[in-house]
């Protein structure tokens, strides 16, 4: 059965993970060490980890596989995720293959050097309503290509 994982720090598409879970039939397991919200909805489990680097993300990682969703921003989860066969969107809608994978970690790693350096200061853009409608859009034909073929 399709699972959806999602890493809930910082995460803005909680509601919207709910009302397509709800839609197609599917689990969400929101996954945080507490202090996150998540919608009133039987179909979306609220999972507490122990406080810890990257419990989380091991939590995730250790569960997800093909034909499972996981919803993240962070890329070395992205990376282990999409290493397990799982589809991977950020939540901004922009997903993470394995094609593509390897450049989103060159680019974080750069970036991550930039600012333990200095040279750059500022952080991401802001989430916007484009991010929002991008996200429903790429988690709709997720899930309808795993419902399709399976992984």
């Amino acid at each position: 059965m399709l699972d959806i994982y999602v890493d809930a720090d910082a995460c803005p598409v909680k509601d919207e993970i709910s009302r397509v879970a709800q839609r197609y039939g599917v689990k969400g397991d929101v996954v945080s060490n507490g202090g996150i919200r998540t919608p009133d909805d039987p179909r979306i489990e609220r999972v507490i980890v122990p406080d810890g680097l990257d419990v989380a993300d091991n939590w995730i990682a250790e569960r997800v596989g093909t034909g499972d969703i996981a919803i993240t921003s962070d890329v070395p989860l992205a990376s282990r995720c999409v290493k397990a066969g799982a589809r991977v969107i950020a939540h901004d809608g922009r997903p993470f293959t394995p094609n593509s994978i390897g450049n989103d970690l060159a680019t974080r790693n750069l970036m991550t050097g930039l600012r333990e350096t200095g040279q750059m200061t500022s952080g991401g853009r802001p989430f916007a309503k484009e991010d929002r409608s991008r996200f429903l859009g790429a988690l709709d034909t997720a899930i309808q290509a795993i419902k399709r073929t399976g992984k």
